[in-house]
């Protein structure tokens, strides 16, 4: 039976729900609406509310774009009109006192995305004696233009802004805010490794888990060429006052425009950190090497196969291969290396590990190798029988959620994705928000990794002959 719970915040009191030994407080504002005045500024705060607000629905989505195309079928979103969308939802055990808690910070290469997702509830998390929150950030233009006078990272603020509201609000949940573990896959990944890479941010930050991040900020000139580019769309210069004249809606269509055409092979160029004294002062693929806050880090198998259709695969020829090695300085031996570690992969399947490598399982092994810190490595592994997706980007959020009955998920693992695993992930990562320990060795000379299948296991690092002979970006 579902029943009324109030809290009383900074910002005033709050009225949420209480549902099988769960309290569920969702869209509650972190900092004020993102537009008028405070567009293309860092999160202001909360004005403070009277009366009880209502915290039983979630709060506006970030303006964007859904997916398109085959990804699109895959991947849903939701829309939730409205300006205050800069909130956080909060699951927590009813009886919560000093509880460890985790901060969810969902992906969506920086331009989609949403806390709203139901794959992202968090009630398994709160089952287990864990206080669940997740948050919504500014996307895409709002949150990650490259203005000439407008501070850098909007989006990144906006985490971070998040996080000393979690620090400074979450006991009045039954959390322990020396406890707080940063948790977030793909984009969202990214964005736990700019929070580390700020002092202020990572002092607050117990924990760290990153699934399928990049870890890499660019200049801002190189971050600001999918800005430059929609200001030259648009007829406008590339400063605060330009861009705050044109709708948020204005700046989606010409994106969607500027986007036209684009494949995973080549296109318009995406959104991406900047390196920013106030926002990013350092490349977090640098600053995570040198900190001690314990991380849990991974990536899958075949992490490109969301990205690249079986088609887009088969269109990779070798001549596009040996462009793409040119391109990108890889050795002819490190694309050997691929070749004899995936006997009997097509031309486009080695571009393909090529890719997830040079992107993701390359930079975050050379961080694991690197930090003296506890880094605990995962791998997952399980192959999904839809689309031919095997164990693609994304795919292992079910697992880690324990959802694999959500609509969501079943996009991406079919009907009879094995439960035994998700269970297993899903107390890894309990174990490792509560303890530092997710049950496998650290990370070290020998390479121990978790190798999450139908049937898991711990071993050596798999398949590091060619990455190693990667050039790193």
């Amino acid at each position: 039976m579902t029943r009324p719970s109030t809290l009383t915040l900074a910002g005033g009191v709050v009225r949420g729900s209480l549902d099988d030994g769960v309290r569920r407080f969702l869209g509650i504002p972190y900092a004020a609406p993102p537009f008028g005045a405070n567009r293309f500024r860092e999160p202001q705060p909360v004005e403070p509310w009277d009366g009880v607000r209502e915290a039983t629905a979630f709060g506006p989505t970030a303006p964007q774009l859904p997916y398109a195309g085959p990804i699109g079928e895959l991947l849903g979103s939701v829309r939730i009109d409205g300006d205050d969308i800069l909130t956080a939802n909060v699951w927590a055990p009813a009886d919560a006192d000093g509880a460890p808690v985790l901060l969810w910070i969902h992906g969506g290469a920086l331009e989609r995305g949403t806390a709203a997702l139901p794959l992202y509830d968090g009630t398994a998390f709160a089952r287990a004696g864990i206080v669940f929150v997740s948050i919504n950030y500014r996307l895409g233009s709002e949150g990650f233009s490259v203005l000439d006078d407008a501070p850098r990272d909007l989006g990144l603020h906006d985490a971070a802004a998040a996080l000393d509201w979690v620090h400074g609000q979450i006991a009045a949940f039954g959390g322990d805010p020396a406890q707080i573990t940063v948790m977030g896959e793909s984009a969202g990944g990214a964005i736990v490794a700019g929070l580390l890479a700020r002092p202020a941010s990572r002092a607050l930050t117990a924990r760290a888990i990153i699934e399928s991040g990049p870890l890499e900020a660019q200049t801002p000139r190189k971050a600001g060429r999918v800005t430059a580019q929609l200001a030259k769309l648009l007829g406008i210069r590339t400063d605060r006052g330009s861009f705050a004249g044109v709708s948020p809606e204005k700046l989606l269509q010409t994106r969607r425009e500027q986007s036209a055409g684009s494949s995973p092979l080549g296109g318009a160029p995406g959104f991406q950190f900047a390196i920013d004294r106030d926002a990013l002062p350092r490349s977090p693929h640098e600053a995570l090497r040198g900190i001690d806050t314990p991380l849990l880090i991974g990536s899958n198998t075949d992490e490109y196969r969301l990205w690249f259709t079986p088609e887009a695969l088969d269109a990779v020829s070798p001549l596009k291969l040996l462009l793409a090695r040119l391109a990108l300085r890889i050795p002819r031996r490190a694309v050997a290396a691929y070749r004899a570690e995936f006997p009997g992969a097509s031309t486009g399947e080695i571009f393909g590990q090529l890719a997830t490598d040079i992107m993701l399982r390359g930079p975050l092994t050379r961080l694991a190798l690197a930090r003296t810190a506890p880094t605990f490595v995962y791998e997952f592994a399980w192959r999904s029988p839809v689309r031919d997706l095997r164990a693609a980007h994304a795919l292992e959020l079910g697992f880690v959620f324990d959802r694999l009955d959500d609509e969501e998920a079943r996009r991406l693992t079919g009907p009879d994705a094995p439960r035994g695993l998700a269970a297993e992930m899903h107390a890894a990562w309990v174990s490792f928000v509560k303890t530092g320990d997710p049950g496998w060795p650290v990370y070290g000379a020998d390479r121990l990794t978790r190798l999450f299948d139908t049937t898991s296991s711990t071993a050596p690092q798999r398949r590091t002959a060619g990455m190693d002979l990667l050039p790193s970006r």
